[in-house]
């Protein structure tokens, strides 16, 4: 690896494009201590909540969100886009950065436009399949694209030469030993260790047709002697779970330590999105995935090919009920070597080292300028 001085991230918006930021901002502090580490964000973004606490400076720049697709109505707001480019090459001169890596979101595009002004190098790393508008703009600017499953370049056309690095991942989750954490797991959870623990997520903001799924099948699930540990997701209503229940029904309202969640597991229900569908599969964990249906459809991509690969299965969000969840998940939770099979098949689609490899990948883009 050459020498980093500087290096500006650029992703906001959603914890997808947030969470892998960080991740590779650890991954770089670990190689390059000396490094200068800028990271740019929108005013309203998730990134003013989790990347100010991690120790990184967040520098926020005006974002606007960009047409669905890139057409003339990009050239119709080039006084916006002139005037957060600026803002965005201000910093980019100001911290004299080397490379620019971005993660997505619509604060990418003005970080993708200095730095091609500025003839600096350009990496962009994407997980989903078709890749977000602000990505796809900034492919126009640089060869150097990254993603993180090795699906996605014979899905899309736009990614068929990107390098496949997997996804970089908090190294909690990247090295844990789920074995290992799991007495303690259970314990910081109420949870006993002789019975499966079905663990239930919708990602960070919940969904709240599991939630509601789940809750209604509390009594069948947990009389057929399975524990449920319940994350009810940031933005979500309460459900009602009944209280006299045979074995643990753990709610909680969100859950930052993730790993403890993994670690307490032997089954997870959660949506399909690319950090989830990343950190299940680096970890070996059977999971059920329930894709968000209101989109175009990425994440029914992003869990198709774990479930072609025997580590998990796939439910369409309309079909999640308590009765599916009485006849297909119980079964299985009481099956542990139908679990421990998919586990495997899980892990072995997976990647650990996402952050490494992109950072390889960044320096030997910096070292070609």
């Amino acid at each position: 690896m050459g020498s980093l001085r500087s290096v500006v991230l650029a992703g906001g918006g959603t914890g997808g494009h947030i969470y892998p930021l960080l991740a590779f901002a650890d991954a770089l502090r670990r190689h390059f201590p000396e490094v200068r580490i800028t990271t740019l964000g929108s005013p309203k973004g998730m990134e003013n909540d989790l990347i100010p606490p991690a120790g990184y400076d967040l520098r926020v720049i005006p974002a606007f969100q960009l047409p669905r697709s890139i057409n003339l109505n990009l050239l119709r707001t080039p006084d916006r886009m002139y005037k957060s480019a600026h803002a965005a090459g201000k910093i980019l001169d100001e911290v004299q950065a080397d490379v620019v890596v971005g993660f997505g979101g619509y604060v990418s595009v003005p970080a993708y436009l200095a730095a091609w002004r500025r003839e600096l190098p350009i990496v962009i790393h994407e997980v989903n399949v078709p890749p977000g508008v602000a990505n796809r703009m900034g492919m126009k600017f640089t060869k150097n694209i990254a993603v993180g499953f090795p699906s996605q370049p014979k899905a899309a056309e736009s990614l068929r030469d990107a390098r496949v690095v997997g996804v970089p991942l908090r190294t909690a989750i990247a090295r844990m030993d789920r074995a290992a954490l799991r007495p303690q797991a259970l314990q910081h959870f109420g949870l006993r260790p002789d019975l499966p623990v079905l663990f239930v997520s919708g990602g960070s903001s919940g969904a709240r047709t599991i939630n509601l799924a789940v809750a209604a099948a509390a009594k069948k699930i947990t009389h057929a002697g399975i524990q449920v540990l319940h994350v009810q997701g940031g933005r979500n209503d309460p459900f009602e779970v009944p209280s006299d229940l045979p074995v643990p029904y753990v709610v909680v309202p969100y859950l930052s330590d993730m790993q403890l969640g993994y670690a307490a597991a032997d089954l997870m229900l959660c949506r399909g999105g690319a950090i989830t569908v990343a950190e299940t599969t680096a970890i070996g964990m059977p999971a059920i995935y329930v894709p968000y249906p209101h989109s175009n459809q990425e994440q029914k991509r992003n869990a198709l090919p774990v479930v072609e690969s025997g580590g998990g299965l796939l439910v369409d969000n309309a079909e999640l009920t308590p009765e599916w969840i009485e006849r297909t998940v119980i079964p299985l939770a009481r099956d542990p070597q139908r679990l421990a099979a998919m586990g495997q098949a899980a892990g072995a689609y997976g990647r650990r080292d996402g952050d490494e490899a992109l950072l390889d990948f960044v320096c030997e883009a910096v070292g070609r300028r």
